[in-house]
This record gives structure tokens, C-alpha cells and sequence, in this order.
């Protein structure tokens, strides 16, 4: 997998985002798969720049929402984990607090997507896969706790 906007993976990005809280650090806290990536392609090219959105639900097999951008506004109640295929993904506060030990990776399956997320047309929906964060990538991270 590479790594930034273009590439499958990732939490480098654009900069910055209206009101909502940024998370640094060298260790990548969101993922994306290949297939993925190719449906948010897909997506830009039909509906332009998207943002993904993740509240609720538990850990694997829960839904991010994903809208076009500036049909969604973060507040400083979402956190900005990082950038997938180009496009923010932002976690509510309280979720992330509850997630802070955790890598997600956005993959995609066959399915309906949630009601206003972008994807629900095409007969898939995208899904988070989830995975403990190591104690180094902890400690890089300065989640401890």
C-alpha cells in the first residue's frame, strides 16, 4: 500500500479543516484498502471532494458515513484522524476517546451503505476493520492510559 492522498493509505494530507481537532504523529491511525480507494475514486469523480465521518458502532463491522464535502460540518466535537484516498476522516470525540488504541481501515463490501452516505447506490458499503495498536505504535503515539 502507499501512502498520502493518491495512494491506498494514509493520514497525510491536505491541512487543516474547519473547526474540527487534528491528530499528529508519525503512526497512521486510518487505512484504507485498494478496493476502497477505487469506490471513493469512483465517488469524487461522481460527487467531487467527500469527507468520511465515524460515530457509533463498535469496532470492526461498523459503517463510516461518507458525504460530499460541505454537506457535513465538523465542529470541535470530531477529530480529524487522517486522510484516505485523498479525502478527511474525521471521529467524533467521545468515539475516538473510546478508539484512541485503535487502527482502523476503511475496506469496502457488497452491501447497502447507510442512508446518506454517498455509496449506498452502488451496491456496496464501505466497513471498518479494526486492529489494537501495538505497544511501540501506543508509545509513538502518546496514547497511553
Amino acid at each position: 500500500m502507499s501512502s498520502g492522498p493518491s495512494g491506498s493509505s494514509g493520514s497525510s494530507g491536505p491541512p487543516g479543516s474547519s473547526g474540527a481537532r487534528g491528530l499528529s504523529g508519525s503512526v497512521e491511525k486510518v487505512a484504507i484498502t485498494e478496493a476502497a480507494a477505487v469506490l471513493v475514486g469512483e465517488l469524487v469523480a461522481e460527487h467531487g471532494p467527500l469527507l468520511f465521518h465515524q460515530s457509533g458502532g463498535c469496532c470492526d463491522g461498523s459503517s463510516p458515513m461518507c458525504y460530499p464535502r460541505g454537506e457535513f460540518l465538523v465542529s470541535d466535537a470530531d477529530v480529524l484522524l487522517g486522510w484516505v484516498a485523498g479525502q478527511p476522516f474525521y471521529i467524533s470525540v467521545a468515539q475516538y476517546a473510546y478508539w484512541r488504541h485503535t487502527h482502523l481501515t476503511v475496506d469496502v463490501v457488497a452491501g447497502r451503505g447507510g442512508g446518506f452516505s454517498v455509496e449506498a447506490p452502488t451496491g456496496k458499503r464501505f466497513l471498518i476493520r479494526s486492529r489494537v495498536f501495538s505497544d511501540a505504535e501506543v508509545a509513538a503515539l502518546g496514547v497511553g492510559g
